[in-house]
């Protein structure tokens, strides 16, 4: 069954400590914290996916950020990335609600799962090469654990290129010429389509480079590949 599947991938990657410097910038955040968020106590670990088993949609994006989901203990929850991405999920019928602030929240989602190429914070939000690698396991075991899945949506390259390795671990090798990352695009590749948008963070998202209609644009385009 794809959640028993699933609950022991999440186990292993809870207890994951593969990456020394991630470990030490996890656990770094939470023993120093903003003034906004002191006297919490941080999740501080690596982040397991989140969403329906039986998902046909996957929102991949790069990391946990080190004061949101790092220290919710849910991905995607707690920082205004998690703000701008849920209202879009809720509105296309994915999420029980538009809001998620702590993983006690009642959130849920239908027909997807959230997840993330690196399972922990990274400083400047930028995994080093080895630590995707190191990765990169949890998340082809994710894809193939969710069998119903038929669309990736990749947040931005980091995803983008983290979906296509996966994809060729699993034996459907990247098409040639190589598929480049651009919002809105998209590529089949074996019984998945590949869907680019830019990530859900303040710096495109604060900028105008992602709105809000792009966003609903893409998510809406990924339950209409979904059902096909």
């Amino acid at each position: 069954m794809p959640g028993a599947e699933l609950a022991v991938i999440e186990r292993e990657v809870v207890r994951c400590a593969r990456c020394p410097r991630l470990v030490e910038w996890r656990e770094a955040a939470a023993r120093k914290p903003p003034r906004r968020y002191a006297g919490e106590t941080y999740w501080a670990k690596p982040l397991p996916g989140f969403g329906d088993p039986e998902a046909r949609i996957l929102i991949l994006g790069l990391a946990p950020a080190a004061n949101g989901a790092n220290r919710t203990g849910r991905i995607f929850t707690g920082d205004e990335s998690g703000n701008f991405l849920w209202p879009a999920l809720h509105a296309a019928g994915l999420a029980n609600q538009a809001t998620s602030v702590g993983a006690g929240d009642g959130l849920e989602a239908t027909g997807a799962w959230i997840t993330a190429a690196v399972k922990c914070a990274p400083p400047g939000n930028k995994p080093l090469p080895q630590e995707r690698g190191n990765c990169a396991p949890y998340l082809v075991r994710e894809l193939a654990a969710l069998r119903n899945v038929r669309v990736v949506v990749a947040l931005g390259a980091f995803a983008w290129d983290a979906a296509l390795a996966a994809f060729a671990a699993m034996g459907h090798p990247t098409p040639s010429p190589r598929p480049r990352f651009s919002h809105g695009s998209d590529v089949r590749i074996g019984s998945w389509t590949l869907l680019g948008c830019y990530h859900v963070s303040q710096q495109n998202t604060y900028t105008g480079r992602l709105t809000r209609p792009m966003l609903d644009s893409v998510i809406r385009h990924a339950t209409e590949l979904a059902e096909e």
